[in-house]
């Protein structure tokens, strides 16, 4: 087991704050926290939230899973827990507008995969799973009050997406204020010593949770900050699923493959590091074989898109994903000899199809690639939103973008 001093060195790594002093700080009272832990005779409670917005975590997701999994490994308890009630209003710490709220059958559906999702970096048998409307659902009117008073309006005004929108005199509902004290309630209910976030969770990690445990009695949790995010497959803006940039865990093999080749070049460096965990040395040596040409953008990217295949599936589909690449962009024809094959037995709308094939979420994402020429029928641009695949015109391939195909057949 590594010493106290050497588990701070390791569990700091990559933490960022905005501020050095905060950084030394944590570190200390991170190093207090675990003597006086193993003192105690146990480990220390850490955990990670992960609101279920949408039904799939995506790459940017392992960042603080793999932080989650480096406390598991030193022997802490770990909890993975799922943000079933904060969900309900979203998170506004990024966002220049309130979020869509969500209904409870929304979230429960999105939050159904979660936790299997999670054991692709977290070992199942050591971790947690819990939901935070086991506590939050049971506060009351009078309870929401006590926990508001320990705050002021001003502490949320300043942050930096509201008071964006306040200074544009753009609306801030009543009830975002309520999800930072929420998530503060969060460490409360769990007596938590640690809460690992992104830089967006700054606030109501560093600041809510912390006063909030101190305000009841808690002495304050350990925040440990991300400081760098995965940039999405525009190689430029954070990952996320409302920017639609993100690489989904629950993705197909070859359609995970296809997304991190679509990568820009310039990110291959910070996906090497965030996702495969290469340290400062392989990251150089990266570096100067790309600078001498000794290393082929194409090959470096085709080689990390193999390893993240086959550690969220497996090799064998790492390699599957790579021949089906290869058949549609290195061969003549620029069609997968897998396609899966779809028997009609009427005419039916090719929005309609693509929802029923699950080959898009929502007939809105159908309209918005019709809209920009992502949807092809046989080769050709499909550029009416009414219409139809004719059982005369089949045999045909439809397909979705550069890596989703189906073969149309006749019944």
């Amino acid at each position: 087991m590594p010493t106290i001093d050497e588990q701070v060195e390791i569990l700091m790594s990559g933490a960022e704050y905005g501020d050095p002093e905060i950084k030394v700080n944590m570190a200390k009272e991170l190093r207090e926290r675990l003597i006086e832990a193993e003192k105690q005779g146990r480990p220390l409670r850490v955990y990670c939230g992960y609101d279920p917005r949408k039904p799939d975590l995506h790459l940017g997701h392992t960042i603080t899973m793999r932080k989650l999994r480096q406390f598991q490994e030193f022997g802490h308890d770990v909890t993975f827990l799922i943000g079933t009630f904060t969900s309900l209003i979203g998170d506004p710490s990024d966002k220049d507008k309130a979020r869509d709220q969500l209904t409870k059958d929304e979230v429960e559906e999105n939050a159904r995969t979660y936790a299997e999702q999670a054991f692709k970096i977290l070992d199942r048998d050591l971790t947690r799973v819990r939901y935070n409307d086991e506590w939050l659902s049971t506060l009351d009117f009078a309870d929401i009050i006590r926990l508001a008073s320990n705050f002021t309006v001003q502490q949320f005004l300043v942050r930096e997406n509201f008071k964006k929108r306040y200074d544009a005199g753009e609306p801030i509902y009543l009830h975002e204020l309520f999800y930072g004290l929420m998530q503060g309630y969060d460490a409360v209910a769990q007596e938590s010593d640690v809460q690992i976030g992104g830089q967006d969770q700054l606030f109501n990690i560093l600041v809510a949770g912390r006063k909030l445990q101190g305000a009841l009695g808690q002495k304050p949790q350990i925040a440990i900050i991300m400081g760098e995010s995965l940039p999405g497959t525009d190689g430029d803006v954070k990952m996320s699923k409302s920017q639609g940039n993100h690489i989904p865990l629950l993705g197909e093999p070859w359609d995970m493959f296809g997304k991190v080749m679509s990568v820009p070049d310039k990110a291959m460096a910070i996906y090497h590091k965030l996702i495969l965990g290469w340290g400062p040395v392989q990251l150089k040596e990266l570096e100067n074989g790309l600078a001498s040409g000794a290393l082929h953008p194409n090959e470096v990217k085709m080689r990390l898109a193999r390893e993240i295949v086959s550690i969220f599936h497996s090799p064998d589909d790492a390699v599957a994903a790579q021949k089906r690449w290869d058949e549609v962009f290195r061969s003549h024809g620029g069609l997968p000899e897998d396609m899966p094959e779809e028997t009609l037995h009427a005419e039916e709308r090719i929005v309609d199809l693509l929802r029923r094939l699950n080959m898009v979420v929502s007939g809105k994402e159908a309209k918005r690639l019709i809209e920009q020429n992502g949807i092809r029928l046989d080769g050709e641009p499909v550029t009416d939103h009414f219409a139809v695949v004719t059982l005369d015109s089949l045999p045909a391939v439809l397909q979705v973008g550069k890596r989703k195909f189906v073969r149309l057949v006749a019944g």
